[in-house]
Parts: structure tokens; sequence; C-alpha cells
């Protein structure tokens, strides 16, 4: 797939390039909202339960094929652990116990963490001054986040660990999907499909072994079923049909850009609709941490190459730049 689309009119993605960022922005909002009723652990059980119908019933649409293969469901057992299962079930527990701007701020570490996986893990990528550079502005960002000058400790040290958790588990998560879509004929879609199946086995075991027999499903009051379905069917869902729409219309490199938009939507939504207060080191920590994100995917260096290829009629974009926004233009919903 083409990194980019130079020919694609801006609004045919564009209206869903913003939706989905609203969608996955407000997702945290909407945890908290959840928790008033719900144990964490069901929340990511409804979320992927709902989640798992809205996208089998975009693929009967589209009339596309399940993912195949026992050896290949057999990796999606243990890729929607990484992908899913644990990181939804981390934010509900975290959210217990920091604003959902923060888990906003964490999310957006996602790519930073991929990298940091890929670099440990797969010995074939050496690390570049670029993808360095990335991390070590992204890791002064997180020192920013938590404040480390005041001292931390206590149930906010606990809650921003957890988050560390499940953005460390999104970073393993997108490196297995590249493995994943090298070594089988599976679409992103398939893909993701195939992870809310798995997760969703995986919950209705776990979930009343973690927080005991499950609620009365009309037991709740409204906010409670209507963040359900927003995490559910709009952030588990509709929000990864929008984003494969995006990818295929205007290329990886432009899809994966919606990394940058959540954390900002989140910071809204939590400061507006719940009422949180934050540090100021909070919000400048997390735009320090996309300041790394951006380096670490090159962002910067295409910013300035692009006035000059457009002067010379050239649409080249740095194949290292396609690479890195491969991973995150594949995720399915994070968050």
């Amino acid at each position: 797939m083409s990194s980019r689309t130079p020919d694609a009119p801006v609004n045919r993605w564009l209206p869903a390039f913003l939706a989905v960022a609203l969608i996955w922005g407000t997702s945290f909002m909407f945890i908290k909202d959840a928790l008033v009723e719900l144990e964490p652990v069901y929340i990511a059980g409804y979320r992927v339960v709902l989640g798992a119908l809205t996208l089998l019933g975009y693929l009967a649409l589209r009339r596309l094929p399940l993912p195949r293969g026992a050896r290949l469901w057999g990796h999606l057992f243990v890729f929607s652990l990484f992908a899913t299962t644990i990181p939804f079930t981390l934010f509900g527990y975290a959210e217990q116990r920091v604003p959902s701007v923060l888990a906003g701020i964490w999310n957006g570490t996602a790519p930073l963490t991929t990298l940091l996986v890929t670099l440990i893990a797969v010995r074939s990528e050496r690390p570049g001054r670029r993808q360095l550079t990335g991390l070590l502005i992204g890791f002064v960002g997180v020192l920013v986040v938590l404040g480390v000058w005041e001292g931390v400790g206590g149930s906010s040290l606990t809650g921003q660990l957890m988050l560390f958790g499940a953005v460390l588990c999104y970073g393993i998560a997108f490196n297995y999907t590249r493995w994943i879509m090298k070594h089988f004929d599976v679409t992103p879609l398939q893909l993701s499909i195939g992870q809310l199946v798995m997760s969703t086995l995986h919950l209705l075991i776990a979930a009343p072994l973690i927080a005991g027999a499950p609620p009365n499903p009309l037991g709740h009051s409204p906010r409670v079923y209507l963040a359900v379905v927003a995490l559910g069917v709009f952030g588990t869902g509709i929000a990864f049909a929008l984003n494969f729409h995006v990818v295929r219309t205007a290329g990886v490199t432009t899809g994966s850009m919606v990394t940058y938009l959540p954390p900002f939507v989140a910071a809204v939504a939590g400061t507006v609709f719940l009422g949180e207060t934050l540090t100021w080191h909070q919000p400048v920590g997390g735009i320090v941490v996309l300041a790394g994100v951006a380096a670490s995917q090159g962002l910067f260096s295409v910013v300035r190459r692009r006035p000059r290829e457009q002067a010379g009629g050239g649409h080249r974009v740095d194949d290292a730049v396609s690479r890195d926004a491969a991973g995150d233009g594949a995720r399915a919903a994070v968050g």
C-alpha cells in the first residue's frame, strides 16, 4: 500500500480522519463514565463484544471472509492479549486512580513504545539517529508528565504504571501485527475482527474470575449504556472501519497522523465534561511526548523536504517514514 495518495481529494478522507480522532479521543471520558457502575474488566468485555459484532456486520456487508486457518487463529489468540484484552482492562483500572486526560496523554506514547519494542526485539532493525532522538524526547516528555521533580507515589503512580503497561502492550501488538501480516494472507480488517473475537473469549473466562458474577445488563443508568455503546460500537468498531478508509484513500502516512489528535481531544473532553483538572506539566509533557513521536517517525524531515520536492515536481516520501507509519496505520483501536 502506498504511503501517500497525492490524487485523493481531501474531502474524501478528512471527515473520517476527524471522526476517528474524536471517537478515540473521547474514549477515555466514556471509560470514566462507565466506571461509575461497572468493573473495569467488564467494561473491556462489553467493548470487545460490541466491537466484534460491529465489525462482523461490516464484514458481512462487504462480503469478505473471516480469517482462515487454525495456525492463524492460534496467533490471534496470543496477539489479542496484547492488542486488546490486557490494555483495555488496564486502562479501566488505571482510570480508577488517574484522570481520563492523563490516560489520553499516555495513549499518545504508543508509537514510542512500538519503536522501543522494535529496537529491542527485532534484531534486523538498527536504531538510527532519528529513532534515538525521538525516544529521548519522548522519555523527557514522560518525565514531565510524571512531574518527577515533585516526587511520585501513591495511587496516581500506580495508575500511571498501569497506563504504561497498556501502551507497552500496544507496542508489542503493533510489532506482532507486522509479523502476522508478513506470514499470513490476512487484511487489517480480518486481523481486527480476529483479535476482538479472541478477546471476547479471553474476557468471558477472565472477567468472572477477576470481578465476580457479571452485572445485570438491564440494571444500568442511561449514562452507562451510552458510554458502553460509544466505547464498543464506535470506539472499537466504527472507528476502525473509518481509519481503514483513511489509510486506503490517503495512505498509511496520513492515516497514522491520527495518533497526534486523541490526546488533545481527551484533554478537552475530560476538562469540559468531567471537570477534571491538570497541573501545568501534564499537558506540556504530553506535547513533548508527541514531539518525540513526530521526530521518531521523521515527520519534521518530511515537512522540510516536501516544499523542495514540490518545486521539482516530485512526490517521493521517505521509505522509513512509510514503514514506521504502517504499524500505526494497521491499528484497530487504542484507548
